[in-house]
């Protein structure tokens, strides 16, 4: 698809509107003039379309402050789309009581939601709601539009996005037991980011599996300075036992002290692959 300095920003997310993952669509246009902004059905669906060239962007998320990894976000990066991480954004998971305007909320019967946030407010629901049935929906912007078409003794978990797309009342705010909980996106593309002087690098590798190899590997960081923020370890799928090794570390692929020591680690590799350099998210 051809482009053109003029074309509006594609950015794909898992939709529908009024998910986090449209509110970390919004925050990453931010100015952009007009962005285009193309919902799909599931993480795996928003990542092809960048490698299709259907859109410019896919914000997907990428892991969880309390739930951890996401793993169909890793899985696509590391085994099927050969994308980049072009930036990062994290934000805060605030979940809202949600219910028809005008409905009869005296007595809640049935909470709507997506299994997740369901679970990040499950203490709340047992102590203010402890007879109340939870019903799981595709998404949390669903379980708003059910609970309006249900009107009466029902309520839906959900951000304020979803209650103001829906003209639906907001029946109580911050009702997530954990109020730490943020989930980190991160935005796919062909490219990733020149440098910007307050960046990190996210890269896969392998070691050979023998005593010591990862250690070797992670003295290199040490030994350059160089902070690692975070290292997960997901299957190979070769072999049972078969581990790739993704880490996020300070600075750019491109600063002489990360360059150098990926150039002095890469003979202890069997495998590495930058997945990207970008700009560092600001903390909420």
């Amino acid at each position: 698809m051809t482009e053109s300095p003029h074309d509006p920003l594609r950015i794909a997310y898992l939709g529908p509107a009024g998910t986090f993952t449209e509110q970390a669509a919004v925050l990453f246009a931010g100015d952009n003039a007009h962005p285009d902004f193309v919902a799909y059905s599931s993480i795996t669906a928003s990542a092809e379309a960048v490698a299709q060239r259907e859109v410019d962007v896919a914000i997907v998320p990428f892991e969880n402050s309390l739930a951890g990894a996401v793993g169909e976000t890793h899985d696509l990066i590391i085994h099927q789309l050969n994308l980049f991480i072009v930036d990062e954004l994290i934000i805060p998971i605030e979940h809202c009581l949600i219910a028809a305007p005008d409905a009869d909320t005296s007595e809640i019967r049935v909470i709507y939601s997506h299994p997740q946030a369901l679970g990040q407010c499950q203490r709340y629901i047992t102590r203010r709601f402890p007879d109340a049935r939870t019903e799981a929906t595709l998404s949390t912007s669903q379980a708003v539009a059910r609970a309006i078409e249900v009107g009466d003794q029902v309520a839906a978990i959900a951000p304020r996005r979803a209650a103001v797309l829906h003209s639906a009342e907001i029946l109580e705010i911050g009702i997530e037991d954990d109020h730490r909980n943020a989930t980190r996106f991160v935005v796919l593309a062909h490219n990733d980011h020149d440098p910007t002087g307050d960046d990190k690098t996210t890269m896969l590798f392998s070691t050979a599996n023998r005593p010591g190899a990862l250690l070797r590997v992670l003295k290199h960081f040490a030994d350059a300075d160089i902070n690692l923020t975070r290292i997960e370890s997901r299957p190979a799928r070769e072999r049972l036992g078969s581990y790739l090794f993704l880490i996020d570390c300070d600075g750019h692929r491109s600063d002489p002290a990360l360059a150098n020591a990926l150039e002095r680690l890469e003979p202890e590799l069997d495998r590495l692959r930058i997945i990207g350099s970008y700009p560092k998210a600001p903390r909420p």
